[in-house]
């Protein structure tokens, strides 16, 4: 009977602790958690607080309707089939929340607005209103082909133009002993754009198990700019050998800055031929006609004019 006693007294006890340290364990699960929880959505959060334009909001507006037209549209696919879109639409970071059925639809929708804008003038009687009811259709089919591929470009050149500042600051913190993906995220939060939706992006997989080489692929996918491509792939050459990137960053960054003077200088060599061509050709003639439109003008109508030396 003693012995069942000093049993049961050993297992209460051990129970006891085991239920602390189970605890205990579960509470810093609990934080680790909710400071998780906390980083993704800070990083949702920057990635939403943008603001949009009036052009913007107009564009959302008419995209509600674009549903009900995709069908038509993925017909209708002359410079837009959906292969390229898909491609299209990715590379420009899926502006206006457009998919690629979507987007099919939105032509069709920008097509009737344009028939109705061309309409509404004709009857208002507008010049060339005739001209407009025909043309105003067609430029509205191919409207989001532009606007999408425009926001590509702009996406890729915003992407370069961060990515030198970005570097330095990322090679920083490695060389201060940080880990990469610790200064990746550290970094991430105090840029807004396209380096930083593809990065946080990127930091997402990575902790939802997705394998590293993958998420780096995923990114060339995205993206084509050949500066951010260089970067990505010397990451993907330092996982697989182990070689340190804070010096590749700080090279990189070096180099890039470097290109990047030298592109403005030759766009600045460019523009000084077109500067003396406007001036010879344009404005040049436009200062003679001036000053003989005021000779002319001296002589018809100035104290000594012609009128005067006849009327006299």
């Amino acid at each position: 009977m003693d012995g069942v006693i000093l049993t049961s007294i050993l297992l209460f006890w051990l129970f006891l602790v085991l239920s602390f340290v189970n605890f205990y364990s579960y509470s810093k699960n609990k934080e680790t958690l909710k400071v998780h929880i906390n980083e993704v959505a800070m990083t949702q959060q920057l990635m939403k607080v943008k603001k949009k334009s009036t052009l913007d909001r107009f564009i959302i507006f008419l995209s509600r309707y674009a549903d009900d037209f995709s069908a038509l549209g993925e017909r209708i696919n002359f410079y837009s089939e959906s292969p390229d879109v898909e491609v299209l639409l990715i590379k420009a970071g899926n502006p206006y929340g457009l998919s690629v059925a979507r987007f099919q639809g939105f032509k069709i929708v920008c097509v009737i607005l344009g028939f109705i804008i061309g309409t509404f003038l004709f009857f208002l009687g507008f010049p060339f209103a005739n001209v407009f009811f025909v043309t105003l259709p067609f430029i509205g089919f191919f409207i989001p082909i532009f606007l999408v591929r425009g926001k590509a470009k702009k996406r890729q050149e915003l992407l370069r133009r961060d990515l030198p500042d970005f570097l330095d600051t990322v090679s920083i913190s490695l060389q201060a002993g940080s880990g990469l993906d610790g200064a990746i995220k550290e970094v991430i939060s105090y840029y807004i754009g396209p380096i930083q939706e593809e990065f946080s992006r990127f930091i997402q997989e990575i902790e939802l198990g997705v394998p590293r080489e993958k998420a780096y692929t995923e990114m060339l996918n995205r993206n084509d700019n050949v500066d951010f491509q260089n970067v990505i792939k010397s990451l993907i050459q330092g996982s697989r050998l182990g070689v340190p990137v804070a010096t590749t960053f700080r090279n990189q960054a070096n180099e890039m800055r470097r290109i990047s003077l030298e592109q403005v200088k030759e766009k600045a060599a460019k523009a000084s031929p077109k500067v003396t061509l406007i001036t010879s050709f344009i404005i040049a003639p436009l200062i003679m006609l001036m000053i003989l439109g005021l000779i002319i003008l001296n002589m018809i109508y100035g104290e000594d004019s012609i009128f005067k030396l006849f009327s006299n």
